[in-house]
């Protein structure tokens, strides 16, 4: 008799940059795909989420358990814990410093560095503009370590309608990063014109 496949389970970590509309995008991506997650905000996390979607974290869809940041004796605090993937969205450069240096303040920068002590996938979404070089090194520096950096920047040439669509196809990428291959998203195609085909 084979045994079910346990679903792949990701911690999700909402810091307090602007982006909170991608968070919602990527619940939503989530919720079709056998993926449980896990989620941690920082109280700057909960001010943006409120700022910018007027939703406490009691209203976004999907989670399967919260943890607060102060709690260092929750799951993610182990490598022992079975998770399969990690995504910061948003990151603030702070969150990004935090990691980069090994400084473990909250339970959202632990997670991350038990993420890289395992070998774990971690992307942060870092939002920030313009940067600095302290950011550029400690991306940098997380990038050498095993870290996906992906900022949210929004791509045009898929032609997005509002932004909610836009939204929709950074999470899509946010997934394809972690292993994630959702169905049916739009993705491109490349463009066949006269001279590719040899023609004069």
């Amino acid at each position: 008799m084979n045994e079910k496949k346990r679903p792949r389970c990701i911690i999700l970590a909402i810091t307090g940059a602007t982006g909170m509309l991608y968070v919602r995008a990527l619940l939503d991506l989530l919720a079709d795909q056998d993926v449980a997650v896990d989620a941690i905000i920082s109280d700057s996390g909960r001010k943006v989420l409120r700022l910018e979607q007027d939703m406490g974290p009691e209203d976004l869809p999907g989670i399967k358990r919260w943890f607060a940041a102060g709690n260092f004796t929750a799951p993610p605090a182990s490598g022992s814990a079975p998770y399969d993937a990690m995504i910061i969205l948003p990151c603030t450069v702070g969150t990004l410093g935090a990691i980069a240096s090994g400084f473990s303040g909250n339970l959202i920068h632990r997670a991350a560095d038990v993420c890289l002590k395992e070998r774990r996938p971690l992307l942060l979404a870092v939002r920030e503009t313009p940067l600095n070089r302290t950011h550029l090194n400690n991306m940098l520096t997380l990038h050498d370590a095993g870290a996906t950096i992906c900022p949210p920047m929004p791509s045009f040439y898929l032609h997005p309608q509002n932004l909610q669509e836009m939204a929709r196809q950074f999470a899509s990428r946010v997934c394809d990063q972690i292993g994630i291959h959702l169905e049916g998203m739009p993705r491109w195609q490349g463009v066949i014109s006269s001279s590719s085909l040899g023609e004069r």
